[in-house]
């Protein structure tokens, strides 16, 4: 599940949940607490998006922490990842 533990997206994190519905590539940023990156597509951009996989009494979601243009680096990992 995908945004907020109740299922609901605002309107900051909408747009980096495109990234999802579409080939992405991801790697793990830290350990603690424990991030991840993706790389994808978002309403015409190449983007980045820092996010961390938390638990609540419903499941698992996500936690978008900060989204940005991708730079020329995660750009070239995405064209020769994906």
């Amino acid at each position: 599940m995908l945004g907020s533990a109740d299922g609901l997206l605002d309107a900051a994190t909408a747009p980096s949940q495109e990234i999802f519905d579409q080939a992405y590539l991801a790697d793990q940023k830290s350990d603690d607490p424990e991030r991840f990156r993706a790389i994808g597509w978002c309403r015409g951009f190449l983007c980045s998006v820092i996010f961390e996989v938390r638990h609540d009494a419903v499941g698992e979601f996500y936690h978008f922490v900060t989204a940005w243009k991708a730079t020329r680096e995660e750009a070239q990992s995405y064209a020769e990842n994906i």
